[in-house]
C-alpha cells in the first residue's frame, strides 16, 4: 500500500517528490496515469485541464522517462470496464489539484472511487498534489466555490488513511487559523502540509518528503483544550503511523 500526498506549490520538473514517486513501483520506465477530474478552467466550471496533463508530462515524461496517459473523465465518455482498465493497468496513479468537492463527486457518480480502492489494495502507487493529494484520506481541508464565493470546509475523502489533511499550509494565509478553528471544534488530529512538501505512507508507516529546505510539516491536535502544532521530522526515515496517532 504505497500513497505519496503532495501538498503543493510550483514544483519544478523532476523533482525529488516525482523521483520518489516513481521509485515507489521498483521500475525504470513505469506507466503513470494522470487524473485531471479537478482541475478547472478559470472563469469556468470545466474541468479536465489539457494544460495540466501537457505540464504533467513535460515532468514525467521528457524529465523522468515514464510511460505517460491520461482519464478525463468529464469531456470524455468511457464505459465502467475501459476506467477498470486504464486504471488497474498502470503502475502509479496521479491525481492533479482543483476542486476536491468536484473531484469527488465526479468519482463517485461513476464509481471511480470504488476502482481505486482496488488499485491501492494491488500496490499500485496513488499519488497527487492539492485537492489529489488530500483525496485519499478521511477528510481534507479545502476552499471550494460556492454560490456566495468561495467557503473553507473540511471534505470528506476516500478514507484510505483515517487523517484530516491540510495543504498549503505556510503559502495560503487562511489555512492556519481555520485548521486551527476546525480542531478546536472537531477536535482529533490533522498533518498539515507546507507547500512543497508531502507525506509517503508504504505498509504502515510514514516519512516526510520535501522539494524545498525551507518545506516543512506537522501535526495539528487538541491536548487539554489547546491547538498544539507539532514539526514532524524530514529525516527521510520510515516511521510507524501509529506515533501520529499519539497525544
Amino acid at each position: 500500500m504505497k500513497i505519496v500526498a503532495i501538498s503543493g506549490g510550483k514544483l519544478r520538473a523532476g523533482n525529488n517528490i516525482d523521483k520518489e514517486i516513481i521509485r515507489l513501483t521498483g521500475k525504470v520506465k513505469p506507466n503513470i496515469l494522470f487524473l485531471p477530474t479537478a482541475s478547472e478552467y478559470p472563469g469556468s466550471s470545466s474541468m479536465d485541464s489539457e494544460t495540466n496533463y501537457k505540464l504533467f508530462q513535460d515532468s514525467f515524461e521528457k524529465k523522468l522517462g515514464c510511460k505517460t496517459d491520461v482519464l478525463y473523465l468529464v469531456k470524455e465518455k468511457h464505459t465502467k470496464q475501459e476506467i477498470k482498465k486504464k486504471i488497474l493497468s498502470s503502475d502509479i496513479i496521479y491525481v492533479g489539484g482543483g476542486s476536491t468537492l468536484k473531484l469527488l463527486k465526479v468519482w463517485r457518480k461513476l464509481g471511480v472511487d470504488k476502482v481505486l480502492k482496488q488499485a491501492y489494495k494491488k500496490g499500485i502507487v496513488l499519488s497527487g498534489i492539492s485537492a489529489g493529494g488530500i483525496c485519499w484520506f478521511k477528510y481534507g481541508h479545502t476552499i471550494e466555490s460556492v454560490k456566495k464565493g468561495k467557503r473553507v470546509m473540511k471534505v470528506r475523502g476516500l478514507d484510505f488513511f483515517p487523517f484530516f489533511v491540510c495543504p498549503h499550509y505556510d503559502n495560503q494565509k487562511f489555512r492556519k487559523p481555520s485548521l486551527r478553528r476546525m480542531i478546536k471544534k472537531y477536535g482529533g488530529f490533522s498533518i498539515a502540509l507546507d507547500a512543497f512538501s508531502a507525506i509517503e505512507i508504504v505498509d504502515g508507516q510514514y516519512k516526510i518528503i520535501t522539494s524545498s529546505k525551507s518545506a516543512r510539516a506537522y501535526r495539528v491536535y487538541l491536548r487539554k483544550g489547546k491547538v498544539v502544532e507539532e514539526e514532524l521530522p524530514k529525516d527521510k526515515k520510515f516511521r510507524p503511523l501509529a506515533e501520529l496517532f499519539k497525544r
